[in-house]
């Protein structure tokens, strides 16, 4: 099996693909088989070329950090909790997330994600929840990863635009729902960074490797 990784070796700089030989198991993660390759200290590619080891960042590979999404053979997902045995095609096409600067080959710059909860003011703050106790689903969105993918996959999310897209959020319904202080000021943000240009195509959903139901928060925030 082949695996094709597009590399970029700083900010800036071209990108490239680079494809090398994978002779490990099935059963293996694609974190696993960023391992493999770059395992050895002799590092070739598919031709025998000398090159150096992939770029990529990893934490706890139990899918609780999402320090590792990237987008693998067009989806975006974590790279621990995808399979090589449940990959289509003889192939395998790794790529870095697209919608944040890249930093090195498979490692993104994602500090947008919590920029744009900073400059907007969505925090808790002083403790003070609603008297709906809707416990169950501040749990879930309290869930969300940061990992980005949700934000690779939503067609209205631009990095460096006014839509925050998913994870902002799930984070105004959070902040909202625990402090009755700030409700007005966040669902203003709320609206300003999400509500006038979410097109509601929930592909966000599809891809949270949490499974928060965004849905839900949205119709929260509207009501």
């Amino acid at each position: 099996m082949r695996v094709r990784v597009l590399r970029q070796l700083f900010p800036g700089s071209e990108p490239y693909w680079e494809t090398f030989n994978y002779d490990g198991p099935r059963d293996n993660s694609i974190a696993g088989v960023l391992d493999y390759l770059n395992y050895h200290d002799d590092i070739v590619d598919v031709d025998g070329r000398t090159t150096t080891r992939i770029g990529w960042e990893c934490s706890c590979l139990q899918g609780m950090c999402g320090a590792c999404a990237m987008v693998i053979n067009g989806s975006p997902a974590l790279a621990c909790e995808t399979f090589v045995r449940d990959c289509k095609g003889k192939d395998i096409e790794i790529r870095p997330l697209r919608k944040f600067p890249v930093i090195h080959d498979l490692v993104v710059d994602r500090s947008s994600i919590h920029e744009n909860l900073r400059n907007s003011n969505v925090y808790i703050g002083e403790y003070q929840p609603s008297g709906d106790g809707d416990h169950a689903h501040q749990y879930a969105a309290a869930k969300c990863l940061k990992c980005g993918l949700c934000l690779e996959v939503c067609p209205n999310y631009v990095n460096g635009q006014s839509f925050f897209g998913a994870a902002f959020a799930n984070d105004c319904y959070l902040a909202a729902s625990r402090n009755q202080a700030k409700v007005r000021d966040i669902r203003r943000v709320y609206a300003d960074h999400f509500g006038k240009g979410c097109s509601k195509s929930l592909s966000c959903m599809d891809v949270c490797p949490m499974k928060i139901p965004t849905l839900a928060s949205m119709a929260k925030m509207n009501r």
